[in-house]
């Protein structure tokens, strides 16, 4: 059975990248849209390698006889649109931050609770998690199966796609800047970006932390184990693509690196490189383009009675939004759309 899919916000860059995944995963479909704002409306966008879609306005589209929308638009235009969509009979993935910790919408990663997807008939919309938190519970799931995890403690170093296409010009425009010695300019992050860390994304609260962090607390919680505490620090690293993470994880009961390391091999998502030499671990400049979540410098923490440190690196326009969606539409059509249609 193919599907009419409908792609919301089709000309950013995770709109795009969901065009080029479904076209790669060759999901069934029998139509796509691709749907973006007034301003890019009759532009075009590629699907696979010889397809060319005509962006067509969002406002003003007709969601009737749509199957499934993959919706990245930003927040306050999903507020919209997503209900709109869901309303007509679609099931609408949503890859903004609006939905995700509503209690009768599904907050899912494939790999750790597709089980959650059979929810999505109570508002038609299942939510697709942030970015690092999706990368971080894939690694997460096998250990936590293994030895049921106490606490984690991360650190993020988070590339400026996250932010956007203006984010990643800033970069690339602040770098110039300072090779060609003019003036370096921010618009879009709170200081120089080029050559430099920032420990701020998103908005800060009132406990001190960004929503950034909360974000990373809370949809483990919801995705993972409610008893799950999270601490973390997020940064903004001058990266074009692919988020890192320093994980710290203590568990209730005995775990061993031998151990761990087995249960991520096995674990679906997850691609151990771990070789104590050089090179011997994955950056984000390798993890680029590639659909996995890379574990490195897997080791034990002789600070507390069980506990274990790795770093993960994952593509962020990938699996942590494009990929993970569309994962979702296909566990939707397998076992929800495709049964219903039978």
């Amino acid at each position: 059975m193919a599907y009419k899919v409908a792609v919301v916000g089709a000309t950013g860059n995770v709109g795009r990248e969901i065009l080029q995944t479904l076209a790669d995963r060759q999901f069934p479909v029998s139509e796509v849209v691709a749907l973006a704002s007034e301003r890019s409306a009759g532009s075009e966008v590629s699907f696979g390698e010889d397809d060319v879609l005509k962006v067509q306005r969002l406002d003003t589209y007709n969601f009737k006889g749509v199957d499934i929308v993959l919706s990245s638009p930003g927040a306050k235009v999903s507020a919209v649109f997503s209900p709109k969509a869901a309303s007509a009979g679609a099931v609408v993935i949503d890859n903004t931050s609006h939905f995700r910790m509503e209690p009768d919408v599904p907050l899912v990663v494939p790999e750790v609770n597709p089980h959650a997807i059979a929810n999505y008939t109570k508002r038609g919309i299942i939510a697709n998690p942030n970015c690092s938190t999706i990368q971080m519970v894939v690694a997460l799931k096998p250990l936590h199966d293994l030895a049921k995890i106490k606490r984690v403690v991360v650190a993020t170093y988070q590339s400026v796609s996250g932010a956007g296409k203006e984010g990643m010009d800033e970069l690339f425009n602040q770098t110039r800047a300072i090779y060609m010695n003019s003036p370096v300019e921010r618009r879009k992050f709170t200081k120089q970006i080029a050559f430099n860390l920032i420990p701020h994304i998103d908005v800060f609260m009132e406990d001190g932390y960004t929503k950034e962090e909360w974000k990373m607390a809370v949809e483990t919680r919801k995705i993972l184990d409610p008893n799950i505490p999270v601490t973390a620090t997020c940064v903004r690293a001058p990266i074009f693509i692919g988020h890192s993470e320093a994980v710290n994880v203590e568990f209730e009961n005995p775990i061993s690196e031998e151990e761990a390391r087995s249960a991520l091999r096995n674990a679906p998502g997850v691609t151990v490189i771990d070789h104590r030499v050089d090179e011997g671990y994955v950056t984000p400049a390798e993890c680029a383009g590639e659909d996995a979540v890379f574990v490195s410098r897997l080791r034990k923490d002789p600070t507390v009675q069980h506990g274990l440190n790795f770093w993960c690196v994952s593509d962020n326009l990938r699996k942590g939004a494009a990929l993970n969606a569309v994962q979702i539409a296909e566990v939707l059509v397998k076992e929800h759309l495709g049964k219903k249609a039978a």
